[in-house]
């Protein structure tokens, strides 16, 4: 097998632990770092530059989507594999928006996951078996759509969606904008935006929308 540097990214330590276990079994292969929120996935990777991440969606401060977005724009050889619970279409339609090259299931076998690593090294596209119902030409192509009643995602910014994540998170307006390194004014200005882009009231709407969308868990 060829050389491969990875990185690893779950807010579980035992799924880290897993997958590390997993992949350094390979010959050739070594896991590069292990992040845990979603700006950790950014700066490790800009500061590694790994062949590949393998990140879940659900990730503290940033998602893995917006994640890997962010990846890709700046590392555009680094490929990105989201390893999610989610067999959704719109999620995988979102993930391949976002950059990412493969999705695979949580529940999925080993076999299945060193088969993804695999292709995507070799920077071809891989969907499991469980989401191959999809068509992945037309996977760029799709429109997420949100129930009747409620906006959707893309109608956000990367920023606001971070920030929307912080505010579901609990994290209070000086809190975000330490984090952020913005001042507290601008923030404010982004928070009130926010809730009359999405026609909320407040924070309670907000969580309510970060978890349908998979900002947050529930």
């Amino acid at each position: 097998m060829r050389e491969l540097s990875i990185l690893i990214a779950s807010d579980h330590p035992l799924i880290r632990l897993g997958l590390r276990t997993i992949l350094e079994a390979q010959p050739g292969w070594s896991v590069v770092a292990e992040a845990v929120t979603g700006r950790e996935v950014v700066s490790l990777a800009l500061e590694h530059r790994p062949n590949l991440v393998i990140s879940s969606i659900l990730l503290p401060e940033i998602n893995g989507l917006d994640a890997a977005r962010q990846v890709r724009r700046e590392l555009p050889e680094t490929e990105v594999l989201i390893l999610t619970t989610q067999n959704s279409d719109k999620l995988m339609a979102e993930a391949f928006s976002a950059g990412a090259r493969g999705y695979i299931l949580k529940t999925d076998n080993l076999r299945l996951l060193l088969t993804a690593v695999e292709t995507i090294a070799q920077h071809s596209p891989f969907l499991s078996g469980s989401a191959s119902g999809m068509l992945l030409g037309g996977l760029s192509k799709v429109e997420p759509t949100a129930p009747k009643g409620f906006p959707a995602r893309r109608e956000l910014t990367t920023r606001e969606r971070e920030i929307v994540q912080l505010l579901a998170e609990g994290s209070s307006n000086k809190e975000i904008a330490t984090k952020l390194k913005i001042s507290v004014n601008t923030v404010n200005a982004h928070r009130t935006n926010i809730m009359r882009r999405l026609g909320f009231h407040s924070v309670t709407e907000l969580v309510r929308y970060a978890i349908r969308e998979q900002l947050i868990a529930a």
